[in-house]
């Protein structure tokens, strides 16, 4: 991914709770790829097919590998 831009919002605590869970047990993953991952996929199922959804959204799931 080349450039990034930052974005604050509010989630609701259950949310929050949940993400806090599954980053304790799933050390490899931050907040950021978390949240990248989720939007990728969002706008990829619901988007209008842009293929730089995908690659965004491929790149969360497997560059941090190894």
């Amino acid at each position: 991914m080349s450039a990034t831009v930052s974005i604050l919002t509010e989630i609701p605590e259950e949310l929050h709770e949940s993400l806090k869970n599954y980053l304790e047990s799933h050390p490899t993953w931050d907040q950021d790829r978390v949240f990248t991952a989720a939007l990728s996929l969002f706008l990829l199922q619901n988007g209008n097919g842009d293929r730089r959804a995908a690659r965004v959204y491929l790149e969360s799931l497997f560059h941090h590998c190894g």
